[in-house]
């Protein structure tokens, strides 16, 4: 049996690329991303008692991997890189059905044109389609004494130095302090493939409308430049 399923709405998020997105949701607080409804999903009785929870449940479609296909044996990164465990035992994106489930920060409900939900921590890529919303319950979802298998806790978090090349062209740019603070908060958990540990290697991450590039040598992160991509990025801004 078959089924479709058509999205109900579309995230806009500061991470334009896969590369730089956290491994989990929450890991980068200072993200802010925003679910625009479709229509016929638009109307504000669609999200009605939506805003007396904090956190929902985002269930969306991993698009920009899905024509990958699937695997039955991956690599997640917390093991290294190296070793192998079921697809059904990750968080792989590479799925028989390529969806995905991210809890996350409900900061505001909007609903005067139609609806879009604020939403904090998200680890969504720009132009997410989202299949289904839905509160989290906190009596029934927290489980304090689960396992969690070969993930025992949260990633190790290197210390972020700017070079001052890269304060320079921040302050030329305008960056903002929220924009600034994601940018920390991505490079701190080591965004490399697990397999890559050069130090000499420079690498590139697109977040909001600017290509950062830096480098990991010593734990340590040094944020070498960073320059318009030549994209326009509207910003979430408070209500």
């Amino acid at each position: 049996m078959t089924y479709r399923f058509e999205p109900i709405g579309i995230i806009r998020s500061p991470y334009r690329e896969k590369f730089g997105i956290p491994r989990q949701p929450s890991l980068a607080a200072s993200a802010r991303s925003t679910l625009v409804l479709r229509t016929p999903y638009d109307h504000p009785d669609t999200v009605r008692g939506l805003a007396d929870f904090s956190h929902v449940w985002i269930q969306f479609v991993f698009h920009d991997t899905a024509a990958r296909g699937w695997s039955s044996l991956v690599r997640p990164p917390r093991l290294g890189g190296n070793t192998r465990v079921g697809v059904f035992a990750s968080r792989s994106t590479h799925r028989p059905n390529p969806i995905g489930l991210s809890l996350v920060e409900l900061v505001e409900v909007r609903t005067r044109n139609g609806v879009e939900l604020i939403l904090g921590g998200a680890d969504l890529m720009d132009g997410t389609p989202v299949l289904d919303i839905k509160p989290y319950i906190p009596f029934v979802e927290s489980i304090p004494s689960a396992r969690a298998g070969f993930v025992d806790g949260p990633p190790a978090r290197l210390a972020v130095d700017w070079s001052g090349e890269a304060l320079r062209q921040a302050s030329d740019l305008g960056l903002r302090r929220e924009e600034r603070a994601l940018i920390d908060e991505v490079l701190a958990q080591d965004p490399r493939p697990a397999y890559q540990d050069d130090p000499q290697r420079h690498y590139g991450v697109t977040l909001f409308c600017y290509n950062v590039r830096f480098r990991i040598m010593n734990d340590k992160v040094e944020v070498l430049e960073i320059l318009h991509d030549g994209q326009n990025y509207s910003p979430v801004r408070e209500s």
